[in-house]
Protein backbone atom coordinates (compact mmCIF):
# COMPACT_ATOMS: atom_id res chain seq x y z
CA UNK A 1 0.00 0.00 0.00
CA UNK A 2 1.47 3.41 -0.96
CA UNK A 3 2.42 5.75 1.89
CA UNK A 4 0.33 8.83 2.60
CA UNK A 5 1.42 12.05 0.89
CA UNK A 6 0.57 15.16 2.87
CA UNK A 7 -1.90 17.47 1.15
CA UNK A 8 -1.26 21.20 1.67
CA UNK A 9 -3.83 23.91 0.93
CA UNK A 10 -2.22 27.29 0.10
CA UNK A 11 -4.57 30.27 0.59
CA UNK A 12 -3.27 33.61 -0.71
CA UNK A 13 -4.88 36.31 -2.83
CA UNK A 14 -1.55 36.95 -4.62
CA UNK A 15 -1.53 34.62 -7.63
CA UNK A 16 2.24 34.72 -8.03
CA UNK A 17 2.88 33.75 -4.40
CA UNK A 18 0.27 30.98 -4.57
CA UNK A 19 1.87 29.52 -7.65
CA UNK A 20 5.44 29.89 -6.36
CA UNK A 21 4.65 28.19 -3.06
CA UNK A 22 2.59 25.49 -4.73
CA UNK A 23 5.30 24.66 -7.27
CA UNK A 24 8.00 24.46 -4.57
CA UNK A 25 5.96 22.21 -2.30
CA UNK A 26 5.09 19.90 -5.20
CA UNK A 27 8.77 19.62 -6.15
CA UNK A 28 9.39 18.47 -2.59
CA UNK A 29 6.89 15.64 -2.75
CA UNK A 30 3.73 17.22 -1.33
CA UNK A 31 0.26 17.33 -2.83
CA UNK A 32 -0.97 20.93 -3.15
CA UNK A 33 -4.25 22.72 -3.71
CA UNK A 34 -4.51 26.50 -4.21
CA UNK A 35 -7.18 28.95 -3.03
CA UNK A 36 -7.45 32.71 -3.57
CA UNK A 37 -9.87 33.52 -0.74
CA UNK A 38 -12.01 32.18 2.06
CA UNK A 39 -14.72 30.89 -0.22
CA UNK A 40 -12.27 28.78 -2.21
CA UNK A 41 -10.58 27.65 1.03
CA UNK A 42 -13.86 26.35 2.49
CA UNK A 43 -14.75 24.63 -0.77
CA UNK A 44 -11.39 22.86 -0.83
CA UNK A 45 -11.68 21.76 2.80
CA UNK A 46 -15.19 20.41 2.20
CA UNK A 47 -14.24 18.40 -0.88
CA UNK A 48 -10.64 17.30 -0.25
CA UNK A 49 -8.63 15.62 2.46
CA UNK A 50 -6.36 18.50 3.56
CA UNK A 51 -3.56 17.89 6.07
CA UNK A 52 -2.41 21.50 6.59
CA UNK A 53 -3.39 25.04 5.51
CA UNK A 54 -0.88 27.75 4.61
CA UNK A 55 -2.88 30.93 5.15
CA UNK A 56 -1.96 34.51 4.25
CA UNK A 57 -3.00 37.10 6.84
CA UNK A 58 -3.28 40.18 4.61
CA UNK A 59 -6.11 39.41 2.20
CA UNK A 60 -9.01 41.66 1.11
CA UNK A 61 -12.46 40.83 2.43
CA UNK A 62 -12.05 37.96 4.88
CA UNK A 63 -8.49 38.25 6.12
CA UNK A 64 -6.36 35.36 7.31
CA UNK A 65 -6.96 36.01 11.01
CA UNK A 66 -10.74 35.83 10.55
CA UNK A 67 -10.41 32.70 8.47
CA UNK A 68 -8.16 31.10 11.08
CA UNK A 69 -10.63 31.92 13.86
CA UNK A 70 -13.54 30.51 11.85
CA UNK A 71 -11.55 27.44 10.93
CA UNK A 72 -10.85 26.70 14.59
CA UNK A 73 -14.55 27.06 15.44
CA UNK A 74 -15.79 24.78 12.65
CA UNK A 75 -15.71 21.16 11.60
CA UNK A 76 -12.16 21.43 10.20
CA UNK A 77 -10.70 22.88 13.41
CA UNK A 78 -8.18 20.02 13.79
CA UNK A 79 -6.39 20.95 10.53
CA UNK A 80 -3.02 22.63 11.33
CA UNK A 81 -2.49 26.21 10.11
CA UNK A 82 0.73 28.03 9.18
CA UNK A 83 0.24 31.78 8.75
CA UNK A 84 2.07 34.02 6.29
CA UNK A 85 2.49 37.40 8.02
CA UNK A 86 4.11 40.78 7.38
CA UNK A 87 7.57 41.03 8.95
CA UNK A 88 6.81 44.22 10.88
CA UNK A 89 3.37 43.29 12.19
CA UNK A 90 3.99 41.55 15.50
CA UNK A 91 0.37 42.06 16.55
CA UNK A 92 -0.95 39.89 13.72
CA UNK A 93 1.48 37.12 14.65
CA UNK A 94 0.47 37.17 18.31
CA UNK A 95 -3.26 37.31 17.52
CA UNK A 96 -2.84 34.52 14.98
CA UNK A 97 -1.25 32.21 17.54
CA UNK A 98 -3.92 33.13 20.09
CA UNK A 99 -6.60 32.22 17.54
CA UNK A 100 -5.10 28.77 17.13
CA UNK A 101 -2.53 29.02 14.34
CA UNK A 102 0.22 26.43 14.77
CA UNK A 103 3.08 28.51 13.36
CA UNK A 104 3.87 31.51 11.17
CA UNK A 105 6.39 32.57 8.55
CA UNK A 106 7.12 36.25 7.95
CA UNK A 107 7.21 37.86 4.51
CA UNK A 108 9.42 37.98 2.58
CA UNK A 109 10.12 34.32 3.28
CA UNK A 110 12.22 31.61 1.77
CA UNK A 111 10.45 28.56 0.39
CA UNK A 112 12.90 26.35 2.30
CA UNK A 113 11.90 27.95 5.61
CA UNK A 114 8.21 27.53 4.83
CA UNK A 115 8.73 23.86 3.98
CA UNK A 116 10.67 23.36 7.23
CA UNK A 117 7.86 24.98 9.22
CA UNK A 118 5.26 22.82 7.48
CA UNK A 119 7.22 19.65 8.20
CA UNK A 120 7.70 20.65 11.86
CA UNK A 121 3.99 21.32 12.34
CA UNK A 122 3.07 18.04 10.69
CA UNK A 123 5.47 16.17 12.98
CA UNK A 124 3.84 17.79 16.01
CA UNK A 125 0.38 16.95 14.71
CA UNK A 126 1.37 13.29 14.53
CA UNK A 127 2.57 13.14 18.13
CA UNK A 128 -0.82 11.96 19.37
CA UNK A 129 -1.43 8.20 19.13
CA UNK A 130 -3.74 7.33 16.22
CA UNK A 131 -6.59 6.27 18.50
CA UNK A 132 -6.98 9.80 19.88
CA UNK A 133 -9.68 11.11 17.57
CA UNK A 134 -10.76 14.75 17.61
CA UNK A 135 -14.42 15.19 18.46
CA UNK A 136 -16.88 16.76 16.05
CA UNK A 137 -17.31 20.52 16.12
CA UNK A 138 -19.90 21.91 18.50
CA UNK A 139 -20.38 25.36 19.95
CA UNK A 140 -21.34 24.14 23.43
CA UNK A 141 -19.57 21.34 25.26
CA UNK A 142 -20.70 20.10 28.66
CA UNK A 143 -18.58 18.33 31.28
CA UNK A 144 -19.27 17.99 34.98
CA UNK A 145 -20.75 21.23 36.30
CA UNK A 146 -19.35 23.30 33.44
CA UNK A 147 -20.23 24.30 29.90
CA UNK A 148 -17.65 25.59 27.41
CA UNK A 149 -18.70 28.09 24.76
CA UNK A 150 -16.24 27.31 21.96
CA UNK A 151 -17.18 30.44 20.01
CA UNK A 152 -16.88 33.03 22.80
CA UNK A 153 -14.14 30.94 24.47
CA UNK A 154 -15.47 31.14 28.00
CA UNK A 155 -16.66 28.75 30.69
CA UNK A 156 -20.13 28.87 32.23
CA UNK A 157 -20.77 27.45 35.67
CA UNK A 158 -24.00 25.78 36.80
CA UNK A 159 -25.52 29.19 37.56
CA UNK A 160 -24.72 30.60 34.13
CA UNK A 161 -21.87 32.88 35.20
CA UNK A 162 -19.27 33.26 32.43
CA UNK A 163 -15.51 33.01 33.04
CA UNK A 164 -13.29 34.13 30.13
CA UNK A 165 -10.30 31.96 29.26
CA UNK A 166 -6.93 33.08 27.97
CA UNK A 167 -5.85 31.71 24.60
CA UNK A 168 -3.46 29.26 26.23
CA UNK A 169 -6.08 28.07 28.74
CA UNK A 170 -8.64 27.58 25.98
CA UNK A 171 -6.23 25.58 23.81
CA UNK A 172 -5.25 23.32 26.71
CA UNK A 173 -8.87 22.73 27.71
CA UNK A 174 -9.77 21.92 24.10
CA UNK A 175 -6.99 19.32 23.94
CA UNK A 176 -8.28 17.69 27.12
CA UNK A 177 -11.91 17.82 25.95
CA UNK A 178 -11.05 16.36 22.56
CA UNK A 179 -9.32 13.41 24.24
CA UNK A 180 -11.18 12.67 27.49
CA UNK A 181 -10.06 9.80 29.71
CA UNK A 182 -6.81 9.44 27.76
CA UNK A 183 -3.41 9.96 29.33
CA UNK A 184 -1.52 12.75 27.53
CA UNK A 185 2.17 13.29 28.19
CA UNK A 186 3.67 16.70 28.94
CA UNK A 187 5.46 16.63 25.57
CA UNK A 188 2.18 16.08 23.75
CA UNK A 189 0.37 18.81 25.68
CA UNK A 190 3.24 21.27 25.25
CA UNK A 191 3.45 20.79 21.50
CA UNK A 192 -0.31 20.79 20.96
CA UNK A 193 -0.85 23.98 22.96
CA UNK A 194 2.29 26.02 22.23
CA UNK A 195 3.50 24.74 18.88
CA UNK A 196 6.19 27.14 17.67
CA UNK A 197 9.58 26.72 19.36
CA UNK A 198 8.12 24.63 22.20
CA UNK A 199 10.80 23.26 24.51
CA UNK A 200 9.95 19.70 25.50
CA UNK A 201 11.92 20.18 28.73
CA UNK A 202 9.93 23.27 29.67
CA UNK A 203 7.76 22.82 32.80
CA UNK A 204 5.43 25.64 31.79
CA UNK A 205 2.78 23.09 30.87
CA UNK A 206 2.52 22.20 34.56
CA UNK A 207 1.88 25.85 35.41
CA UNK A 208 -0.78 26.06 32.70
CA UNK A 209 -2.47 22.90 34.00
CA UNK A 210 -2.44 24.45 37.48
CA UNK A 211 -4.08 27.64 36.15
CA UNK A 212 -6.76 25.65 34.36
CA UNK A 213 -7.44 23.59 37.48
CA UNK A 214 -8.00 26.82 39.39
CA UNK A 215 -10.48 27.93 36.73
CA UNK A 216 -12.38 24.66 37.13
CA UNK A 217 -12.25 24.72 40.92
CA UNK A 218 -10.16 21.57 40.90
CA UNK A 219 -8.49 21.02 44.26
CA UNK A 220 -4.91 19.78 44.49
CA UNK A 221 -6.09 16.65 46.27
CA UNK A 222 -9.50 16.01 44.71
CA UNK A 223 -8.54 16.54 41.03
CA UNK A 224 -12.12 16.08 39.83
CA UNK A 225 -11.42 17.16 36.24
CA UNK A 226 -7.70 16.92 35.49
CA UNK A 227 -5.87 14.08 37.20
CA UNK A 228 -2.11 13.69 37.40
CA UNK A 229 -0.77 10.32 36.25
CA UNK A 230 2.63 9.92 37.89
CA UNK A 231 5.55 9.67 35.44
CA UNK A 232 3.15 9.80 32.47
CA UNK A 233 1.25 13.10 32.32
CA UNK A 234 -2.36 14.16 32.78
CA UNK A 235 -5.82 12.78 32.04
CA UNK A 236 -9.15 14.60 31.71
CA UNK A 237 -11.37 12.31 33.76
CA UNK A 238 -14.86 13.73 33.12
CA UNK A 239 -17.28 12.52 30.41
CA UNK A 240 -17.76 15.09 27.63
CA UNK A 241 -21.12 15.84 25.98
CA UNK A 242 -21.53 17.88 22.79
CA UNK A 243 -24.72 19.91 22.97
CA UNK A 244 -24.69 21.66 19.59
CA UNK A 245 -25.48 25.33 18.96
CA UNK A 246 -27.97 25.74 21.79
CA UNK A 247 -26.80 24.96 25.29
Amino acid sequence: MPSHTDHILVVDDDRDIRQMVGDYLRRNGLRVSLAADGREMRAALDTRDVDLVVLDVMMPGEDGLSLCRNLRAGKHRAVPVVLLTARDDETDRIIGLEMGADDYVTKPFSSRELLARINAVMRRARMLPPNLQVSEASRWIRFGDWRLDTTARHLLDAGGTAYPLSGAEFRLLRVFIDHPQRVLSRDQLLNLTQGRDADVFDRSIDLLVSRLRQRLGDGAREQVYIKTVRSEGYVFSQPVVLVGEDA
